[in-house]
């Protein structure tokens, strides 16, 4: 754990979904978290298409900023304490990056600085259908103790709108990092 106010890591690659980081990022704030960004050239291609926003207007998300090509940054050593590092969302590129332990810019050096400090790495994967090859990278990050979270929705709480559906996906996330103000909507039974 990290000393002080706790570290979260968030990458944002180009897989559609940015919208979950933009949350991640506002919720992480509200809960006293301070976050280190990286999001990849696509990622930045992905926000702007889906949600308006460049380079400089997600960076301003965020407590730290750093180019995904920095290796050489905070984030890329297990010396820098963190709690936790979460992708979202997660491509099959990225997911297949980790997977493989090429650590070929800052997002996927860091992914692995976490893996082997033995901390939290959620990655939000968003592709359909799978193939093989997604497949067999999923169980490789699971068996390095990552957490692959596909961005599903759970419609038991009967959500109305499309926010509620984000809302709830973002709190279960989380909840999964240990963040004591997560809300997610839990299942009571019939």
């Amino acid at each position: 754990m990290s000393v002080g106010r706790a570290r979260v890591v968030v990458g944002i690659t180009g897989a559609t979904g940015a919208v979950y980081a933009l949350r991640l990022l506002q919720r992480l704030k509200a809960a006293g978290r301070e976050t280190h960004l990286v999001v990849s050239p696509a990622g930045v291609l992905n926000a702007h298409h889906e949600l308006g926003l460049d380079r400089k207007a997600l960076e301003a998300l965020a407590d730290v900023a750093y180019n995904p090509a920095d290796v050489g940054a905070a984030i890329a050593s297990g010396s820098f304490a963190t709690d936790a590092m979460i992708v979202a969302p997660c491509s099959m590129k990225t997911l297949a990056s980790v997977a493989n332990g090429l650590s070929d810019n800052l997002l996927t050096r860091a992914a692995d600085v976490t893996l082997k400090e033995r901390r939290r790495l959620v990655l939000m994967v968003r592709e359909t259908p799978l193939n093989l090859a997604h497949l067999r990278n999923m169980t490789a990050v699971t068996e390095m103790g990552g957490v692959i979270f596909p961005p599903l929705p759970a419609f038991y709480h009967r959500p109305q709108t499309i926010d509620e559906l984000i809302d709830d996906t973002v709190e279960r996330v989380l909840a999964l990092i240990g963040v004591e103000s997560a809300a997610p909507k839990a299942w009571s039974g019939l």
